[in-house]
């Protein structure tokens, strides 16, 4: 997963790798190695295309559904080219950017690829002139709109958009669930001013599941008989470790697998290829020699054998959990261990706790699913998409649509009547 750049990699670089096929510099999406993080000047020329563009280029419909921001690292480098992932809005921006004619990233997500079909997830503010009230928090002034150019890209998104098309802007969960899926071609769900809340916290009246989010998302993206692209983030797993809340970051994950399980449910193994990952690791543990059936969020059945003292489960090697009481590790015994927002002990003090370096994950099913086996580097992944769905510049393995119902001599790909391409992160 490392980056161009990095040992232990960002989630900006991974999502380049993973989604465009090349790997970067931490903290760039979209843009191959020969940008530099924060250097505007840096970026003409070296644009990278991801799987999402492909397959809209090949005429399949596209999504995007996130429990971030849609402008956060991950989604971004789906349609954004930015030498620098925090251009959430120009507010963002320095100066000398903004000058050189670089873009922010919300800009960019309703500029760049104009007719993505599905984007669901958090990120308000950065849609709205500078202190402009959100809708849902009247009276945060931490919710208000960011963009210091004035512009509404909510309006701007739905200007973009044919008459004869049905384009929905929606905010909150009854409106979601109360849309005829058949009756949307465009859709566009903004459910928070920043981030969405984590699955524990969430207010199920305003803010729809990530499953929820899902299954809405198929269910109008597979209207489209050339099949579809849809990314699915469960990017606050991410944040839960990052604050040391591994039970944040668990049930985000547990959120995550019912995305999964939806997308299976609603899609076939003869026709769609789903690939399963994580852009990186954390420095997240698991051990103590628990028995079966012991909460995972509990005690080791042991003493430590230098301190005396209990411990948990799960540690983490860095974060905000290290504490010190009198002199010592503190005793976990006195503290509320099973609450949501426990942050586990870790072995080095820090604010945020990093990421971690090693290898991680990646599950497949569906056409071409053997293609991902054993160890490869991250910006395999979307090459094994494309291959498998006849997008992108690799073509020669596929047969033209006339030559669908016989089999030609030697390894030929036909490209399946039906074939909607989900990946979920």
């Amino acid at each position: 997963t490392y980056n161009t750049n990095a040992q232990v990699p960002d989630s900006a670089g991974t999502a380049t790798a993973y989604l465009c096929g090349v790997k970067a510099n931490e903290g760039t999406v979209g843009v191959s190695a020969a940008t530099e993080r924060s250097r505007c000047n840096t970026t003409q020329g070296n644009e990278v295309t991801s799987i999402l563009r492909w397959a809209k280029d090949a005429g399949k419909s596209v999504g995007i559904v996130t429990t971030t921001r849609v402008n956060h690292a991950t989604p971004s480098a789906a349609y954004a080219h930015s030498a620098d992932r925090d251009w959430y809005s120009d507010n963002e921006m320095p100066p000398e950017a903004l000058s050189q004619g670089c873009k922010d990233i919300a800009y960019q997500l309703v500029h760049n690829i104009r007719d993505i079909d599905v984007i669901m997830g958090g990120g308000r503010k950065y849609m709205y002139p500078k202190n402009k009230t959100d809708v849902e928090y009247e009276i945060d002034e931490k919710a208000r709109g960011t963009r210091l150019d004035g512009l509404d890209l909510v309006n701007i998104w739905k200007s973009f958009k044919p008459r004869h098309k049905h384009s929905h802007f929606i905010w909150n969960r009854t409106e979601l669930l109360t849309l005829d899926p058949h009756n949307v071609d465009y859709l566009l769900g903004l459910f928070e001013p920043g981030d969405m809340e984590y699955e524990l916290n969430r207010n199920n009246v305003t803010d729809p599941s990530l499953s929820e989010m899902v299954v809405v998302a198929i269910q109008i993206l597979r209207k489209n008989p050339k099949g579809f692209f849809l990314l699915v983030e469960g990017g606050r797993i991410d944040h839960g470790h990052h604050e040391g809340k591994a039970k944040q970051a668990l049930h985000e994950a547990v959120e995550m697998d019912r995305a999964i399980g939806q997308a299976g449910s609603m899609t076939s193994l003869e026709d769609t290829l789903t690939v399963v990952t994580a852009d990186h690791s954390h420095v997240f543990t698991f051990g103590g020699y628990t028995p079966r059936g012991n909460s995972i969020f509990g005690l080791a059945p042991m003493l430590s054998d230098t301190d005396k003292k209990p411990f948990t489960a799960i540690l983490y090697g860095n974060g905000p959990g290290y504490k010190v009481v009198g002199g010592e590790r503190e005793n976990v015994s006195m503290v509320d261990y099973a609450h949501n927002n426990y942050q586990a002990q870790s072995a080095v003090p820090l604010r945020h706790e990093t990421h971690g370096g090693e290898d991680v994950a990646v599950f497949s099913k569906g056409p071409m699913a053997h293609l991902l086996h054993g160890v490869h580097e991250q910006n395999y992944i979307p090459h094994v998409m494309a291959y498998a769905a006849c997008i992108g510049a690799n073509l020669d393995h596929c047969a033209p649509a006339s030559s669908a119902g016989s089999l030609a001599a030697g390894p030929l790909l036909l490209p399946l009547a039906l074939f909607p391409l989900s990946i979920l992160f």
